[in-house]
C-alpha cells in the first residue's frame, strides 16, 4: 500500500493543471482547521471559500465504478466504508465551516469537472433575488 498515493495522483494532477491553464490559482492539499475537524482538500480556493475534493472510484466508493472487494473482504469492506463516512464528515465540517464542497470523480471527463469547478466559483457568494 506504500505506493497508494495519498496525493498527487494522475487525476488531480490533470485537474489542477487544466485549472491552470484556465487562469485560476489555487492552493494545493492545504490543511484547513476547523472546528469540528482537520481538513486537507486536494484543491482549495480560500478567497472563494471552495474545497475541491478529487476522489478515486476504488477508494472512495464510487456508486458507478466501485466494486466490493473479492479478496480479504474482512479487511477492505470496513476501511472503505470508513473512507466513506470521513469524506462525508469532512462535507459537513466544512460546510457548518460556510466552504462550498466540489467533489470530483476520477472517471469524470477532466474539461466537465474544470467547468463544474469555474461554474460553482462564479456563483459563491450571489444571492438569488
Amino acid at each position: 500500500m506504500r505506493a497508494n498515493r495519498r496525493v498527487n495522483t494522475k487525476p488531480e494532477r490533470e485537474i489542477r493543471s487544466a485549472l491552470h491553464r484556465r487562469g485560476l490559482r489555487f492552493r494545493k492539499d492545504y490543511r484547513l482547521d476547523l472546528d469540528a475537524a482537520r481538513v486537507r482538500p486536494d484543491i482549495v480556493f480560500t478567497a472563494k471559500r471552495v474545497a475541491v475534493f478529487v476522489d478515486g472510484c476504488f477508494w472512495h466508493a464510487c456508486p458507478i465504478h466501485g466494486r466490493n472487494p473479492a479478496v480479504n473482504e474482512w479487511y477492505w469492506s470496513p476501511k472503505l466504508q470508513k473512507n466513506v463516512e470521513r469524506d462525508r464528515r469532512a462535507d459537513r465540517a466544512l460546510a457548518d465551516a460556510g466552504w462550498v464542497v466540489v467533489r470530483i470523480w476520477e472517471h469524470e471527463a477532466i474539461e466537465a469537472a474544470v467547468d463544474r469547478v469555474l461554474e460553482i466559483l462564479e456563483n459563491v457568494g450571489k444571492v438569488d433575488g
